[in-house]
């Protein structure tokens, strides 16, 4: 009879110490999943930013030169997200007006409205500087103005486009970034310009259009930026 109680406490006692054992060892593996998960990355919200030069000094609307085929490229929404900043022109060298669009996402047959120009012609404007179709750059994603430089497709002579030269896709920055050839089936995401009149400086506050080739959401995936501005870049004449 006693050795049957001193089995049973025996047993209890290594029913105890079993468990004390898988739980410790369940809260050195959360430790341990918590130490290696990386904080996610990304911002919560679209920022409103000034736009400045290598210096500081904030970007003029105009000073900004019209059917420039320089590809002026800033970071927004997150560090290393390249966009776009162009001033569209006629083949006289007059300024377009950007109009606001709606662009359909071939992709999906779903529809968007771009966000028009700004400046004192309405002819700035901001585009993903990410192509769609692979994630290619600059400066294989490259801008040909009109009265500057085309591009023959297929027998067709295209300006004012954005051109990939790795794959071919070209997107249409008059009408809202659109997809003029493929394989691109995504559309170019249009950026939000802000435009203060009083001292010309632009603003950047919004993206919308598809999500950033290589993202799962247009502002998770890199680091923020850093304080109140992103810097405008040059980054040089691809043609030259």
């Amino acid at each position: 009879m006693n050795d049957e109680i001193d089995n049973s406490r025996r047993n209890f006692l290594k029913l105890l110490v079993a468990g004390s054992a898988l739980a410790a060892a369940g809260m050195s593996l959360g430790v341990i999943v918590q130490t290696l998960s990386p904080p996610p990355l990304g911002i919560s919200s679209f920022p409103s930013l000034l736009l400045v030069d290598q210096n500081g000094n904030p970007i003029k609307a105009s000073s900004l030169p019209l059917n420039s085929p320089s590809a002026l490229q800033f970071n927004y929404p997150l560090q290393n997200t390249p966009n776009f900043l162009v001033n569209i022109g006629d083949e006289n060298g007059n300024p377009i007006r950007i109009e606001p669009v709606e662009v359909l996402i071939p992709a999906t047959g779903e529809k968007y409205t771009s966000f028009g120009g700004v400046g004192k012609d309405g002819s700035v404007v901001s585009y993903s500087a990410i192509c769609q179709h692979l994630g290619c750059i600059f400066p294989y994603l490259r801008f040909y103005p009109a009265g500057v430089q085309s591009i023959n497709l297929t027998g067709k002579n295209y300006t004012n486009v954005f051109h990939c030269l790795c794959h071919g896709s070209t997107y249409d920055p008059v009408n809202g970034g659109s997809v003029v050839t493929g394989p691109t089936v995504h559309p170019l995401p249009s950026l939000k310009l802000v435009w203060d009149q009083s001292t010309d400086e632009l603003y950047v506050s919004n993206m919308v259009g598809p999500t950033i080739y290589g993202r799962t959401s247009d502002l998770t995936g890199e680091e923020p930026i850093a304080g109140n501005s992103t810097s405008v870049v040059n980054s040089g004449n691809p043609f030259q």
